[in-house]
């Protein structure tokens, strides 16, 4: 999944200001900084880390991802059957409640399950209409009948637009309230959402492992400016911040007063591409604009060493990653010998670029400067970073930079949202192809594991051909702590495991 965020300037000066100010500074009371603000707290609506990645404990999940990003493990579900058709599958659900003091029961969890498949404001229908039912055959059962069988099936569950909700809550406050102030059902409970400026939680006492969680409190905080963030957490205005810049950390680790943690990860940079837009949609100008950029000199002026050259949106040490995809050798005058023959002259793209994002800002100028060897023009558009989200989801764009973090195990979430789903226009880049889309599918449903591996690397090398995007460079994540706070961890999917955190 995606991420965004705020101008530099006046906004992050303040932001850096105030901080101290905060009542975070009480015990027991994490404070995060991060460079954007959340969306919204109704699961189903948004594709962005900034929104998941809370998420994560304030809603709880059937089935969870363990510390190491590899398993699945028990969540709201304590256990769980399958039958030997592969088509029912039968859950229990453990005895839980919502923070409101509700019961948490199996007919909330059905209910969750077919919003996601069958709301219209749904980003993530597609993963779910394998489900035939979804039924509460008592309060802690729950039966889901599949249409067909289905190899990513568990794994879907497990992401955190699939969270469990609360079905009375949800009918009762109507879909805008809830995902401004939502009844938990994780660790901690939305106490205030200051729109701009920061997420306030509370632990949830009625969490079912509320004994587990030794923090009283978290504040997701928007501090825009990468390098003010930095100063915050070294100045011990915030106790931790996300988004490490690249140059940073070697200066971050001689500070005696932090930790930077630098941990696996599953993410990856590509430069999205506006198929809809003019010559965009010739795969010849793509193609081009691929052989145009040194991926290479990026990693190494931009990631100090930590990233490595991206080969397929299937990320490294992912299921089914294609190790030998296709790269495109670096190659300006063969890139505009291309665009001779494709008709296409004096290409002049609109990139769209997050304002206060050093990487970004970076990357943009180094692809602006190997574009033009090429003889294609790039207007760089520095805009605040929620406005470049609106903006890129409008459409209007022509290339920007983003980047994705698998949020479940399998290969097919991220292959069905960029390649095979016809709802966020491939990932917002207006990408078709119904060939790619039918294998899509088909993949789904295939459980061979040898038979699905071979898909999955026809569809590398498909994306690769068609350029649906171009992939720039996998990386880790990079966060920074002050030396009080224990167990700030993100497993390889991004998930935070603030029930664990210690604040000293």
């Amino acid at each position: 999944m995606t991420n965004r965020w705020k101008s530099i300037g006046l906004a992050a000066l303040l932001a850096g200001l105030t901080l101290s100010a905060s009542y975070a500074e009480a015990a027991g009371v994490l404070t995060i900084g991060r460079r954007e603000d959340s969306t919204t707290f109704d699961p189903i609506k948004t594709a962005q880390n900034i929104d998941n990645w809370v998420f994560s404990n304030v809603y709880d999940v059937l089935i969870r991802v363990d510390k190491t990003g590899t398993k699945l493990e028990p969540g709201l579900a304590e256990s769980w059957t399958t039958s030997d058709d592969g088509l029912t599958y039968t859950f229990k659900i453990r005895d839980a409640k919502f923070s409101d003091g509700s019961p948490l029961t199996a007919e909330d969890a059905a209910y969750s399950l077919l919003r996601i498949r069958d709301d219209a404001a749904s980003l993530w229908s597609d993963s779910y209409k394998v489900i035939d039912t979804a039924v509460a055959t008592d309060a802690r059962t729950l039966t889901i009948k599949l249409k067909n069988q289905s190899a990513p099936f568990l794994s879907t569950l497990a992401l955190p637009n699939a969270s469990v909700i609360s079905k009375k809550g949800m009918e009762s406050l109507g879909a805008d309230a809830y995902g401004e102030k939502p009844i938990a059902s994780g660790a901690f409970v939305v106490e205030e959402w200051r729109r701009g400026d920061r997420v306030i939680l509370k632990k949830n006492p009625n969490f079912w492992q509320a004994d587990r969680v030794k923090l009283d409190g978290v504040e997701w905080i928007s501090v825009p400016d990468d390098n003010t963030r930095m100063l915050n957490v070294q100045a011990g205005e915030l106790d931790t911040a996300i988004f490490v810049p690249f140059s940073r950390v070697e200066e971050l680790k001689k500070d005696p007063n932090l930790n930077v943690d630098i941990d696996a990860s599953t993410r990856e940079d590509h430069l999205l591409i506006n198929h809809a837009h003019g010559d965009l949609g010739k795969k010849e100008v793509r193609q081009a604009l691929d052989m145009a950029i040194d991926k290479k000199a990026i990693v190494e002026a931009v990631t100090f060493g930590q990233g490595t050259v991206a080969n397929s949106y299937i990320p490294k040490g992912a299921l089914y990653h294609y190790a030998d995809n296709l790269q495109r050798p670096y190659d300006p005058e063969k890139a505009k010998k291309m665009l001779g023959d494709a008709g296409v002259s004096n290409l002049t793209l609109n990139y769209l670029i997050r304002a206060g994002d050093e990487v970004d800002e970076q990357t943009a100028v180094l692809v602006q400067q190997q574009l033009a060897k090429a003889g294609i023009t790039a207007n760089l558009q520095k805009v605040d970073p929620s406005q470049e989200w609106d903006m890129t989801v409008a459409g209007d764009y022509d290339i920007s930079v983003n980047y994705w973090t698998n949020d479940i195990l399998d290969p097919d979430q991220k292959t069905t949202f960029v390649l095979g789903h016809d709802s966020n226009n491939n990932y917002l880049t207006n990408y078709k192809n119904e060939e790619v889309k039918e294998l899509v599918a088909k993949a789904r449903l295939e459980l061979d594991p040898k038979k699905r591996e071979q898909m999955y690397v026809d569809l590398q090398k498909m994306a690769k051909d068609d350029v649906n995007w171009i992939d720039l460079y996998y990386s880790p994540y990079i966060n920074v702590s002050r030396k009080n706070i224990e167990n700030f961890y993100q497993n390889p999917l991004g998930r935070f495991f603030l029930e664990d955190t210690v604040k000293n």
